[in-house]
């Protein structure tokens, strides 16, 4: 082929066009990978991409967050590897929100900066965020981080107030039926807690983000019963929390609520297949409500009893239907001892699924007012708070009573990790020895010599 003047031009105008479009390809790939981005973890400790419940609290903050950390370059956590930990750590929660700003000082060379945020540890992570501050000391996971950025977005500054006095499940307690784990989650979620005793306040405080009555023991003096009556009337938000049919001194206020609870509890048979008892119920459906919304976790319920409240146009009460048990199961129809012999009685039993929680909702002045109506404390104990969706379900309550309706959302779990016991022995250390290096210098070498081997192989042929 005569290569001529012509034909040269026309090849160079080729040459050109292709990598004009070869730029263009690039220009546009790299567009797309900063509008567009698609990741999966394929980690069991999920350690590149955040949670559900991560990401969904990064969507409620609308503001930007400032992240400082002061760490010298020779801490205790090896200056740079530390650092290093630390970007690859925040990247994750940058790649949900853009303004996510990190910025390191080293408090030798700024004293100053350090003592004004009130650093005391070398390494400590200080994060702002709408004029308001918390600080974090590392190793943390992200459930400390996410649960930092939680209290820093909360806007219900109000504390929970809890009856005590009558048996309750105390809110502090670490028996096996108090709620003190429950407790302890909402503490790391931003929440504070408050006593008041009734037997010598005047009224129930007004400036508390709601009341807790967890299953007292005893019957509530009627001095108590009567403030605590005054208090839901003028618009109090209530949690209420029910092992049995017997309202303990508050029949007035469940009259008011228009309240019913069973006598029997719920059983379901469904619960042998997860080891069980059949006193022991599993929620299977959940209403339509702020509290469970995209709520699809399972939750479980010790001896429930059946809840149940009616709207009313008069007091101004939206009722609704939170969790209904049991689909295979029944409600007895009345109280079963200990040992009975678990068989449905058509006559009496009646066929699940059934509601065990009610919430109820009015509008009281220029506010409203929010109740929730459990026929379960158990739940919410400390033997069974780390079942299935227990506390997700728990903290979602306390969220929606407390008016922070952004903030229910399934909560970031720990990370599972994996670790590797070597048996201390030489068998066990020679075994170690090899696996580790094998991925690192024996098959990176094995396939460098079948590549060569290959390719010497082609070029004799």
């Amino acid at each position: 082929m005569n290569i001529n003047r012509k034909l040269r031009f026309q090849l160079l105008v080729q040459n050109w066009f292709f990598v004009v479009l070869f730029l263009m390809l690039v220009v546009l790939l790299g567009f797309l990978a900063s509008e567009y981005r698609v990741a999966r973890d394929i980690t069991q400790a999920n350690r590149n991409i955040l949670t559900e419940g991560s990401v969904n609290v990064l969507k409620q903050m609308q503001a930007p967050i400032n992240i400082t950390v002061y760490a010298t370059k020779d801490d205790a956590s090896s200056g740079d590897v530390f650092r290093k930990g630390i970007v690859d750590f925040v990247a994750r929660y940058q790649r949900e929100k853009r303004d996510i700003k990190l910025t390191f000082i080293n408090p030798s060379e700024e004293p100053k900066l350090a003592q004004d945020a009130g650093v005391k540890v070398d390494g400590e992570v200080v994060v702002e965020f709408q004029k308001r501050v918390e600080h974090i000391t590392p190793p943390f996971a992200e459930q400390e981080f996410t649960n930092l950025l939680v209290r820093l977005s909360r806007t219900n500054q109000q504390a929970i107030m809890y009856l005590d006095g009558h048996g309750e499940r105390n809110l502090l307690g670490v028996k096996n039926h108090d709620l003190g784990e429950f407790g302890k989650q909402l503490e790391t979620k931003g929440f504070k807690f408050a006593n008041p005793d009734l037997t010598i306040a005047q009224a129930v405080p007004s400036n508390g983000a709601m009341l807790v009555i967890a299953s007292p023991q005893v019957d509530v003096s009627e001095i108590e019963a009567k403030k605590i009556q005054t208090y839901v009337e003028s618009g109090g938000n209530l949690l209420w929390l029910l092992d049995d049919d017997n309202y303990r001194g508050l029949q007035d206020l469940a009259e008011y609520l228009n309240l019913e609870v069973s006598p029997g509890v719920v059983l379901d048979m469904a619960s042998a297949q997860y080891g069980a008892d059949a006193r022991v119920a599993f929620a299977s459906l959940y209403g339509e409500h702020p509290i469970t919304t995209n709520f699809m976790l399972r939750t479980l319920f010790p001896e429930a009893h059946e809840v149940s409240a009616s709207s009313s146009y008069e007091k101004g009460w939206k009722v609704a239907r939170l969790v209904e048990v049991a689909p295979n199961g029944w409600l007895a129809g009345e109280k079963l001892a200990k040992d009975a012999k678990i068989a449905f009685n058509p006559k009496k039993d009646k066929r699940g699924p059934i509601n065990v929680g009610v919430a109820l909702e009015r509008v009281y002045g220029k506010k409203g007012q929010r109740i929730v109506v459990m026929g379960n404390a158990n739940f919410l104990s400390n033997t069974f708070i780390t079942n299935g969706g227990n506390l997700d379900f728990g903290i979602n309550v306390i969220n929606w009573l407390a008016g922070d309706d952004n903030l229910i959302t399934i909560q970031p779990m720990p990370l599972k990790d994996i670790n590797v016991t070597i048996p201390d022995t030489d068998q066990g250390r020679l075994v170690a020895w090899t696996v580790f290096h094998a991925f690192q210098y024996f098959i990176p070498l094995v396939f460098l010599i079948a590549g060569f081997y290959l390719w010497w192989k082609r070029r004799r042929a």
